[in-house]
């Protein structure tokens, strides 16, 4: 095995083991403070829904890329191939769509009263649950044409025209039919990424109004921010991210359409730039939110007891 076989190994292991964690260990805390009786708000539920989808990406493309960069060849059939890579685009689809309704509700949540979106703000948190699901919908009808374009290496010796993933393959189909399959599964994450660069030019807009203004207040009044301002920095500081990695990610994806035999380094650098998000992300919310959360909860608590006193 070669050196720089084994140097990518470690790569796909190192993300797999600690964006699994980071993923893990956050829907944890969600799960124990929900059992423990608190409150969950509406971030907090689009952050869930991201998680999920986090491991189901990171673990279905994660894992078998490991497995295939230390040697271990024609290890899936053909019905593991096509299942994989499905669930991996399910993962990777639910991802953009919660992090984009993430970006989308918090700019109608931190906009002014007087705005076009005063309407929509109390009409938003009605409808998450629904958009959530609805996207899960969504991306596993539409990432169903994949199941039809891989196959596993095993099954493929009959057939010439393929395109070689390492653990599975792909068959070429003509042009007209690979661009329209293309413009199919690309479309929904298009649109969620020009409505995430929408709502983060909009709160971008509105903190920076909200800094001038505070510019004539009292200093002693500024000295923290509200935990609406850091909610906003750091969904800024998620889409950000996602918009780097999604990006480098379609580069990656049209070499990989243009050249008829990638070479493995590209197949490869393609796969760590795609779980990339996944890792990352919980460790961005934790680093940035998490104490955040810990003191919203935490006046939740201390608001329930004067109710129950009332009661009494």
């Amino acid at each position: 095995m070669a050196a720089s076989e084994v140097a990518v190994g470690i790569i796909f292991l190192s993300q797999t083991v600690v964006g699994a964690l980071g993923n893990s260990s956050l829907l944890l805390h969600f799960l124990v403070h929900y059992l423990m009786g608190f409150k969950v708000r509406h971030t907090d539920f689009m952050i869930q829904h991201l998680l999920v989808a986090n491991l189901l990406a990171l673990l279905c493309r994660g894992v078998p890329q490991t497995v295939a960069a230390f040697g271990v060849k024609d290890f899936l059939r053909d019905f593991g191939c096509k299942l994989l890579f499905y669930l991996h685009r399910v993962g990777r689809g639910v991802s953009i769509g919660s992090t984009c309704l993430l970006s989308v509700f918090q700019a109608m949540k931190i906009s002014p009263e007087n705005s076009s979106c005063s309407e929509l703000k109390v009409k938003a948190s009605k409808y998450i649950g629904f958009s959530i699901y609805l996207s899960w919908i969504l991306y596993l009808l539409v990432n169903i044409i994949i199941i039809s374009h891989m196959t596993g290496k095993r099954s493929n010796n009959n057939i010439t025209i393929m395109k070689d993933y390492g653990y599975c393959s792909s068959v070429h189909t003509d042009k007209t039919s690979q661009l329209l399959h293309s413009a199919l599964l690309t479309f929904p994450d298009a649109l969620c990424v020009a409505l995430m660069l929408w709502a983060s030019s909009s709160m971008v807009l509105i903190l920076h109004r909200h800094k001038q203004r505070m510019k004539y207040v009292h200093k002693t009044s500024s000295l923290r921010s509200s935990p609406e301002s850091r909610a906003t920095k750091t969904i800024l500081l998620l889409v950000s991210t996602f918009v780097s990695f999604y990006t480098l990610s379609c580069i990656f994806q049209i070499c990989m359409i243009i050249i008829y035999n990638p070479h493995w380094l590209l197949v490869k650098m393609g796969a760590i730039v795609a779980v990339s998000f996944p890792a990352v992300s919980p460790f961005l919310l934790m680093s940035r939110n998490f104490s955040a959360s810990r003191l919203s909860l935490s006046g939740i608590r201390n608001r329930k007891i004067p109710d129950v006193r009332r009661n009494m």
